[in-house]
């Protein structure tokens, strides 16, 4: 398995397929490499060369008690694109992977970085504090804690309705995206899952977004049940220096799988631009 080790001892798992210019994807909370499928095959095929990683504590990389900031994770990265010495790349992140993605942008990604996406994103910030009066109560996250710690399982079986708008009228349901999000929430660790909610809710990425000055999408689903539009992707790309919304009626926040053939299209837009 391709695996680095980063400077506290930690493997980060990656894929990475194909040559041309490399095209870096970012998995959400809890997920892993794999939820990219339908972009990674799609952009092989296009000739781009696309990589994959499980963020720590998620998917194949080390189940490691510590390190699940956004700091730590945006730090990974850094040391995953050294690595592999990608240059000219075009970062993509969906959900928390969005959050990562705009933290490694401002902080390491000068001189190596051509664009970034940002999908169905965290950013700015997801929860309500005193400068975010309308952002989502702390009780909530406090749930989803609370259903990850005990009773993490049948939690995550629970969670993927909502994910994926299954809960709408007219929804065609597939059994296999749903089974297949559970099998790689539950390949990583409870702890890193754990630990990641608050990663994902409570950080705030403001002054990430208004230093970052390469081109930034932000795409996102105006049904998103689990990451408002209002909260995040509409207020995100105001911070932005050169940022471009695309937001889609009716999509829900697990739209990269559900609603892969346009996602991929606007990404593919985007990225030839």
């Amino acid at each position: 398995m391709n695996k680095i080790t980063v400077k506290d001892g930690t493997e980060i798992y990656y894929k990475d397929w194909g040559t041309g210019q490399p095209i870096v994807f970012h998995h959400g909370w809890p997920l892993s490499g794999d939820d990219w499928d339908a972009q990674m095959m799609f952009f092989l095929d296009k000739g781009f060369r696309v990589i994959a990683h499980d963020r720590r504590g998620h998917g194949r990389s080390s189940q490691t008690a510590d390190g699940h900031d956004m700091d730590t994770y945006a730090a990974d990265v850094a040391e995953l694109v050294a690595a592999l010495d990608l240059k000219d790349a075009i970062h993509v992140g969906h959900s928390t992977g969005g959050g990562e993605v705009i933290r490694y942008v401002a902080k390491h990604g000068k001189g190596r970085v051509a664009k970034a996406v940002l999908i169905s994103a965290v950013t700015p910030i997801m929860a309500k504090t005193e400068n975010n009066p309308e952002g989502v109560p702390i009780a909530i996250f406090d749930e989803i804690r609370q259903g990850t710690a005990t009773q993490r399982s049948q939690y995550f079986r629970d969670f993927t309705t909502a994910f994926y708008g299954y809960n709408r009228e007219g929804a065609k349901v597939s059994e296999g995206v749903k089974e297949n999000w559970w099998r790689q929430g539950m390949m990583g660790s409870i702890k890193a899952h754990y630990d990641c909610i608050k990663a994902f809710s409570e950080t705030d990425f403001t002054e990430d977004l208004k230093s970052v000055d390469v081109p930034v999408l932000v795409m996102h689903g105006e049904d998103d049940q689990i990451v408002p539009f209002a909260l995040t992707g509409a207020k995100a790309v105001k911070l932005l220096k050169d940022g471009k919304l695309i937001s889609y009626p009716g999509f829900p926040h697990g739209m990269p799988t559900t609603e892969a053939a346009t996602i991929n299209a606007d990404l593919l837009a985007f990225i030839q631009a």
